[in-house]
């Protein structure tokens, strides 16, 4: 099919483009960039065969990608499957996902990541990338066939979910996916720390009566890789920064030219700890929702440049899950299907500005992940998100397209979203 895409502001950071022109795709690729296209269309008589949407208003961007998604597929289909969370990302904006390992079994084989891959592929929506576990059973004692996994499909390596607490076992690790050019994405927790911890430890958890999760938890295991991937010139990639002091360690490894690039979620810029007060299950997150002042410091890490990409982290649940004490309710948020528009809010708030944004959001996660993708240069892939900024809508979670309806935003009014999503040069998602 032949596309041409009029009218719309055109923002690529991979190539400093913001402006307004046209957009031609054909057999899948961006084939044409520049003003008034529909012009040189007509003087070939190509109108019949190419299908012309006005965008005027709209912002168009290279596909969005969210480099840690939860699928549960295999073992947990009730939560959430490879269709339905394609299919809620591609409402969300997503033209791309990673899917983490901790499924049933968990992605540490061969077979299982054929089976992912098949499973997407069959369901024809968003691209879906498989991360392999580091270790067997993410077990955290003996490392999976890194060679073998990514010969079957994997693009990056982690345990997310749970901790590499073996120092020794993430140093290997790190050196041996350095080589095969796979990176390490590493769950900073030390559940030495943690404990049998509910919710961030500090004011609300004292006054709620929970047991409390200290922010050294997470920041000792992020001084950690940082200083393995120091010792061994590796890469590390640090999951869902979500204090104040992880920021800073980041910032400081950096500045030294360290190997090191970070993430954050939406929830962890848009909430805080006092969440909780209701004891809403849907609340509850691992890492957890953190105080005013480490939502400060993510913001000013996202501004900055020290964290690089927002990934939603989207972990959709059942109701059984959800709807039980709050002690023994899973942790996550189903998030595809909202992180674009909490994450727009960093423009109204002049946190970021839109080039700033949609590097974060796409040409990063792409760089890392060392995927093709990330931008609207001539002959590259057709993968293309369309975002209406002004478009004001309402949380709703029973029209969610994932299984998951775990979302602490239900009901929460909105402004800007994808009202279409393009992958390969076809119209995945038209705001229906």
């Amino acid at each position: 099919m032949k596309i041409l895409l009029t009218g719309a502001r055109i923002i690529d950071p991979a190539q400093n483009i913001d402006s307004r022109m046209d957009v031609f795709l054909e057999d899948g690729k961006i084939a044409k960039k520049g003003a008034n296209l529909s012009k040189s269309l007509k003087s070939k008589d190509s109108e019949k065969t190419t299908k012309i949407i006005d965008l005027a208003g709209m912002i168009l961007v290279p596909g969005l990608i969210d480099m840690h998604t939860h699928l549960r597929e295999p073992g947990f289909e009730y939560k959430e499957t490879i269709a339905s969370g394609s299919a809620a990302a591609v409402a969300g904006g997503f033209t791309s996902i990673a899917c983490m390992p901790n499924t049933n079994p968990i992605n540490d084989n061969r077979s299982i990541t054929e089976f992912i891959r098949r499973k997407a592929a069959e369901a024809a929506l968003a691209n879906v990338y498989p991360i392999g576990a580091i270790s067997k059973g993410s077990a955290g004692s003996q490392l999976t066939e890194f060679w073998d996994l990514k010969e079957a499909g994997i693009i990056a390596l982690s345990d997310d979910g749970k901790p590499v607490m073996d120092a020794a076992l993430m140093r290997r690790a790190m050196e041996y996916a350095y080589s095969l050019g796979l990176p390490v994405i590493s769950h900073c927790e030390d559940t030495n720390l943690s404990g049998a911890g509910l919710m961030n430890e500090g004011y609300y958890s004292t006054i709620l009566g929970l047991s409390g999760i200290p922010g050294i938890a997470e920041e000792a295991m992020v001084a950690r890789d940082i200083l393995i991937a120091e010792f061994t010139n590796t890469c590390v990639h640090i999951a869902h920064v979500s204090t104040a002091g992880s920021v800073r360690l980041i910032r400081e490894a950096k500045k030294r030219g360290l190997k090191v690039t970070a993430e954050t979620a939406p929830h962890y810029f848009t909430l805080t700890d006092e969440s909780l007060q209701s004891y809403d299950t849907n609340f509850k997150v691992n890492p957890p929702l953190r105080s005013e002042q480490d939502v400060a410091a993510i913001k000013e890490g996202l501004s900055d440049g020290t964290i690089d990409v927002i990934a939603c982290d989207h972990a959709p649940h059942g109701r059984t899950d959800k709807e039980v004490e709050f002690e023994y309710a899973a942790n996550g948020i189903s998030g595809l299907e909202t992180s674009l528009a909490l994450s727009l809010k960093l423009i109204h708030d002049k946190i970021l500005g839109w080039p700033e944004l949609i590097a974060i959001m796409s040409v990063n996660p792409a760089s890392i992940l060392n995927l093709p993708k990330g931008t609207l240069e001539t002959g590259a892939d057709a993968d293309i998100t369309v975002i209406d900024p002004l478009l004001k809508w309402t949380v709703d979670v029973q029209a969610f397209r994932s299984r998951g309806k775990n979302s602490p935003f239900n009901g929460r009014q909105m402004q800007g979203k994808a009202i279409m999503t393009i992958i390969g040069g076809e119209i995945k998602y038209d705001g229906q």
